[in-house]
């Protein structure tokens, strides 16, 4: 599902406009990245939590210099589904 499409249906389902269903999805988009940012963690209640993982320092390799780098400890955005969440996709069957 792209954007326009999950504003589209939020759209249909809540009967405003799109322009403000875009509006606020856009909203949620960029507070969740400026959140995460400033290092806090997002839980909403019966969806799921949008933390930060940290990852350790390690060696990898340049192949086509073949050079070994150091990438330091830094942090990357998880998502974390909530148990209901969990057991609704695990029952999808493609």
């Amino acid at each position: 599902m792209t954007k326009q499409e999950l504003v589209r249906s939020i759209s249909n389902e809540t009967g405003i406009d799109q322009t403000t269903a875009l509006t606020a999805v856009e909203a949620f988009m960029e507070i969740t990245k400026r959140t995460m940012a400033d290092g806090e963690n997002i839980y909403l209640r019966g969806f799921g939590t949008f933390n930060l993982k940290k990852r350790a320092t390690k060696t990898a390799r340049n192949i086509c210099k073949k050079e070994t780098i150091i990438v330091p400890e830094h942090y990357i955005p998880a998502f974390k589904p909530c148990p209901e969440f969990l057991e609704q996709v695990s029952k999808l069957k493609k």
